[in-house]
Parts: structure tokens; sequence; C-alpha cells
């Protein structure tokens, strides 16, 4: 079992999924079944996470840039926005992780913020200044 996880991960996957469906669980690959199942939950919890950077990093583009605003960073954050509401519907038990995932993507957003700005970071806020409920409502745009 182990060498085809080594050598073969899709093979392996098809493989532990047909046993599955078998009910032939005396032969799964359980160690590294379990392995991929956290990573899986993991995956999920990292797209939260990703989404929330890009939709930060845009709303403070948007507010601390106003003069610069485009059609690109309105139509970014009208995505996200409606990429993280879907995600969250699908995976409703990632809603308690929020507060955490919006701490994890605000200093990542931050930091890209001011990386595309030329901006010092010190000119973005040291904490979000938006709350969750704020960021993916998609009638709210700071600064306008």
């Amino acid at each position: 079992m182990n060498k085809l996880y080594d050598q073969d991960g899709y093979g392996w996957a098809v493989e532990q999924a047909a046993l599955l469906r078998a009910g032939k669980l005396s032969a799964l690959d359980i160690d590294n079944l379990a392995e991929e199942i956290d990573s899986m939950g993991k995956s999920i919890k990292n797209e939260l996470v990703s989404r929330l950077v890009v939709l930060l990093q845009h709303l403070l583009k948007w507010e601390f840039q106003p003069r610069l605003r485009s059609s690109s960073w309105d139509a970014s954050i009208a995505e996200q926005r409606d990429r993280i509401a879907a995600h969250l519907q699908e995976n409703p038990s990632l809603r308690p992780k929020v507060p955490e995932a919006m701490q994890a993507a605000y200093r990542v957003a931050r930091i890209r913020a001011a990386g595309e700005t030329g901006m010092p970071r010190h000119a973005f806020p040291a904490e979000c200044p938006y709350d969750f409920t704020s960021a993916i409502d998609e009638q709210f745009w700071p600064g306008v």
C-alpha cells in the first residue's frame, strides 16, 4: 500500500475509494488515508484564508488609494465576497474559524497591499479595520 501511495497518489486514491465502496476496510491504508483526510481539512480552511487575503488586500487598496480605484479591484472584491460566501455555505463548520482566518489573512493582506501600492506597511492599520460581516457585505466599500 505505502509503495503505491509514494509512487502514484492518484492511483492510490482511486484504489482507496474502491476499497471503501467495497467495504474492504481491513485492506485500507489507514495511516495514509487519515493523513490525507487531515490534509483535506487543512486545504479547505486554507482556501478560506487565501480568499480573505485577496479580499482584504483589495479593500485596503480601495480605501487607501481612492484615486487609483479600478474596475478590476471592484471585480476582485465582488468575486472574493461571492466565493467566500459559497465556501462557507459548502463548509458551514468553518464559521467558528472565521475570526482566526481573518487575523491570519489580514497579516498577509497588509504586507501585499504595502508591496503593491508602494506605501509603507505602517500606513495601513496594524489590526484589521474591517469586521467579517462588513468585509463580505456587497454594500460595504470603505472610504466611500
